[in-house]
């Protein structure tokens, strides 16, 4: 019998800790499985994508930079075409099927690590900063926006990007060009960052978090390093936070239920184990 497979689809891709996380569930769940990386360059998608049952695999994780174009050659679910971008990819009924767990990765992080903080806001008064206009802002946005958040600044470089999340998303959404970013910042109670800047080799974020709400949760959804910057200093002033890690781990879940039927747990070994790895790098 053939050994069933999932694997991450991504250009590149060495850097993926999708293998770890997956290998660690296979393992401790007893299932017969592998889950590997897939290098795929842009112009070798479409084809890899088509022969991906032929391959041998039940599914894929997408990464970057693929997680737009690959919806154009799946079946993408509402989820998935509400956001604009797709991270999983799975057969069902003979079709493959495309969906974004990074809406759930990012909501059950920031439960996890902040339990009550959506219980906390006003939903109706309090507003929350989006650094960012990318899939992973899209994400993220569409998530607070699930939470019933009815004010979400989104901050970015290019303006038109962020102006394009407020034609996506609604009303809900404020565009606001980056060099405005600090005075938004203004009693706001919640901050993600969803750009890379404060990653390893990447330029630091510079913002002046003492303008935000003193009972403020601070989100990053980089984990390289764990500790960011960003989140140094808003654990230093006291403020909740939750580091990208958690929704690397939480986004994990659905991909590996679609892939081999079982909903695994975000417990604190696979934590220990993947905060082990990236230290170690």
């Amino acid at each position: 019998m053939e050994l069933k497979a999932a694997c991450v689809i991504g250009w590149p891709v060495e850097h993926s800790r999708s293998p770890l996380i997956h290998t660690y569930w296979l393992r401790q769940l007893g299932i017969t499985a592998e889950y590997r990386r897939e290098a795929v360059p842009p112009e070798r998608l479409a084809e890899f994508v088509a022969h991906l049952g032929d391959c041998g695999y039940v599914g894929a994780n997408v990464t970057v930079p693929h997680k737009e174009a690959v919806m154009r050659f799946s079946r993408p679910d509402a989820l998935a075409r509400t956001v604009g971008a797709a991270n999983t990819l799975w057969f069902e009924d003979g079709l493959l099927r495309a969906t974004n767990t990074d809406v759930e990765g990012f909501v059950a992080s920031l439960d996890a690590s902040v339990p009550g903080w959506s219980a906390g806001l006003d939903q109706a008064v309090d507003n929350a900063v989006v650094l960012g206009a990318g899939g992973a802002a899209r994400a993220v946005v569409f998530g607070l926006r699930e939470r019933g958040l009815r004010h979400i600044r989104v901050v970015n470089r290019s303006f038109d990007r962020a102006a394009a999340m407020r034609a996506r998303f609604g009303d809900a959404v404020v565009p606001v060009a980056w060099d405005q970013r600090n005075d938004v910042l203004a009693g706001a109670r919640l901050l993600v960052n969803t750009t890379t800047l404060g990653m390893t080799g990447q330029e630091a974020l510079d913002v002046d978090l003492a303008r935000l709400a003193t009972d403020a949760v601070v989100a990053d959804i980089v984990y390289s390093p764990l500790a960011t910057p960003l989140l140094a200093t808003a654990r230093a002033r006291g403020l909740a936070a939750a580091d990208g890690l958690g929704m690397l781990l939480y986004q994990a879940r659905g991909a590996f239920m679609r892939f081999f039927g079982t909903r695994p747990e975000v417990t604190a070994g696979l934590r220990a184990l993947v905060e082990a790895d990236l230290v170690g790098v």
